[in-house]
């Protein structure tokens, strides 16, 4: 029996003995009836990571399969399992035992993946920390929590310790954490504070893009805005906007701001224009600004903020 497929996309029939079946088991016999071995902890992080879709949207592992359902799932490029320790600068916002806070600069990836195998903030912090980093996340993403996309700057947590992991795991699953962005937008939303709700998933079409979805597709995604500055002309051509995030979907503020405020982010390669934006910027203008969490040990609140980017001094 060979391993993973090679990477590409696998499709799938649900056979009679299939109907009701979680969707990470039915992978699983599925990808053996093809003659591959592939766990079902993997499977089930594919499915996480929005790389499996039923009928061209996204579930959760559990999931129960139907008959007739169309099933698709793309295997990634595999990541070298040496992760190597690197020293790229760190600015780190608090560190102790059980964790780190770091202000991750805009254009660092934050776990290797296919395109970046090394250079990453991983390998920076298997650096800092002299490999202590919990291995709950895999072997890939060692003390990884969340993330934040390569272009987003700012707060970041790790976990240092499996304590420090499970405990900030269920608090951002639990929707525990206080996390507050700044992004400067191309356009002046209106209204200019409010709230958005809607489920965010996949793009139907561009499997690159994330985007609001009706209905039982997607993922509830809930996102706090309010104007803090804007241009003193009447065009309103910018406007700086502070985002609180109550749940963590992928490429929520950017997609929120665009789709449901018509107000992308400005210097967004992937959901805006950049060449027709009037007010030209040298990356993602989108920095997450702080993080309150409980620590794991001490179950003391705490708060860390990022310092502004020079980029954003020009929008306060």
């Amino acid at each position: 029996m060979s391993t993973q497929p090679a990477p590409g996309n696998f499709s799938a029939s649900v056979l009679a003995g299939d109907v009701g079946s979680r969707l990470d088991q039915f992978l699983f016999r599925a990808l053996q009836r093809a003659g591959y071995e592939v766990s079902r902890s993997s499977l089930q992080d594919l499915v996480k990571d929005g790389l499996v879709t039923v009928n061209g949207r996204t579930v959760k592992p559990r999931h129960a399969v139907a008959a007739g359902d169309d099933i698709a799932v793309t295997f990634p490029a595999a990541v070298s399992a040496e992760l190597l320790p690197e020293d790229i600068a760190l600015s780190v916002l608090y560190e102790e035992e059980d964790v780190i806070v770091v202000d991750k600069q805009h254009g660092l990836v934050v776990h290797p993946a296919s395109g970046n195998l090394d250079g990453t903030l991983v390998n920076a912090l298997l650096h800092h920390c002299g490999g202590r980093l919990s291995t709950l996340a895999g072997d890939d993403r060692p003390g990884i929590v969340h993330r934040l996309d390569k272009d987003t700057s700012g707060c970041l947590v790790a976990a240092k310790s499996d304590l420090a992991y499970e405990s900030l795991v269920g608090q951002f699953s639990g929707r525990e954490t206080r996390k507050e962005y700044l992004a400067v937008t191309d356009g002046v939303p209106s209204p200019e504070e409010g709230t958005i709700v809607n489920r965010i998933g996949r793009h139907p079409v561009n499997r690159q893009k994330m985007a609001v979805v009706p209905e039982p597709g997607g993922k509830e995604a809930i996102t706090e805005f309010r104007v803090l500055n804007r241009d003193s002309g009447s065009g309103g051509t910018w406007a700086l906007l502070r985002c609180l995030i109550h749940t963590g979907r992928t490429h929520q503020i950017r997609v929120h701001l665009k789709e449901s405020l018509r107000c992308p982010i400005l210097g967004d390669p992937i959901y805006s224009q950049i060449s027709k934006q009037k007010v030209k910027v040298e990356r993602l203008m989108l920095h997450a600004r702080s993080l309150t969490f409980t620590h794991p040990r001490s179950g003391l609140s705490i708060t860390c903020e990022a310092p502004l980017p020079e980029a954003f001094l020009r929008f306060v």
